[in-house]
């Protein structure tokens, strides 16, 4: 028996991110499809990003930076309609190498608090490889296994080979944009995402909410100014922006949820 996706308002979803952005760029259509229909969504990220490049073209230290991370995921949460978002202040870029229990410790405690009924997180490849993505992938990973069976049911976002190559191609393609980078999010090699990334066992389009996904990715400035993001219509979000994909753990609940009973595409 399908579940009514209508109205989610008994439910709940905890995304595990490392840094801000994180959640608009993985799964961020879900997320504000899940908040629409009155799901609580909560956020956790493990760190402020002050490590990351800025394109917002001023200067600033790595506290600086990392403060202005901070009050971007908070204007992002809110294009989503998150209703929760814990900032955590782990070194950005050293997750990988860091003692990792504490992480783990406080997943657990967010678990705890917001009571899911789903996590995502990222999945064994962290997208494109990204060390701090793989830290919190394990880290998440090892918090739901230790809940046994009364961890929520994990989802692991993953990205299909070509996906971010073939977006920041069609738009840089356009004489408006031609001389943007063809960095997207600031990563180089676009060929490394979706790279050896897992099967998908869920494949989800959702829809008009690939708009709001772009409208929180742009609060993140000093991620993404000066490149394709800046220059995709919401038409373009629709076509590129709205296939998510994800990967289901064999950790915690088995049954069926209620990401599984939401239709091919939403209702607008």
């Amino acid at each position: 028996m399908r579940l009514e996706t209508d109205n989610l308002t008994s439910y709940s979803l905890l995304a595990v991110f490392a840094h801000p952005d994180d959640e608009s760029l993985a799964c961020g259509g879900l997320l504000a499809w899940c908040a629409d229909r009155g799901a609580r969504v909560a956020l956790l990220c493990a760190t402020h990003g002050e490590q990351g490049p800025n394109r917002s073209g001023n200067n600033k230290t790595p506290a600086q930076l990392g403060s202005t991370r901070a009050r971007e995921l908070k204007q992002a949460a809110k294009v989503l309609g998150l209703s929760d978002v814990v900032l955590l202040d782990y070194p950005d870029g050293s997750l990988k190498w860091s003692d990792t229990n504490p992480l783990k410790e406080q997943i657990v405690d967010a678990i705890q608090k917001f009571r899911p009924d789903i996590v995502i997180t990222f999945g064994r490849d962290g997208l494109y490889w990204h060390p701090d993505h793989i830290a919190i992938h394990e880290s998440t990973t090892a918090a739901c296994a230790t809940m046994g069976t009364k961890a929520p049911a994990l989802y692991y976002v993953t990205m299909p080979p070509d996906c971010v190559k073939t977006l920041v191609d069609t738009i840089s393609s356009r004489p408006a944009a031609h001389a943007l980078s063809k960095e997207f999010c600031g990563i180089s090699d676009l060929n490394a995402f979706g790279a050896q990334a897992p099967h998908p066992t869920l494949v989800l389009n959702v829809g008009c909410f690939a708009i709001q996904k772009l409208s929180a990715l742009r609060c993140h400035q000093t991620q993404v100014a000066g490149s394709v993001l800046m220059h995709m219509t919401d038409r373009d979000a629709e076509e590129l922006f709205s296939i998510e994909h994800f990967h289901r753990s064999i950790i915690g609940q088995t049954h069926n949820t209620f990401l599984e009973s939401l239709p091919s595409r939403p209702n607008k």
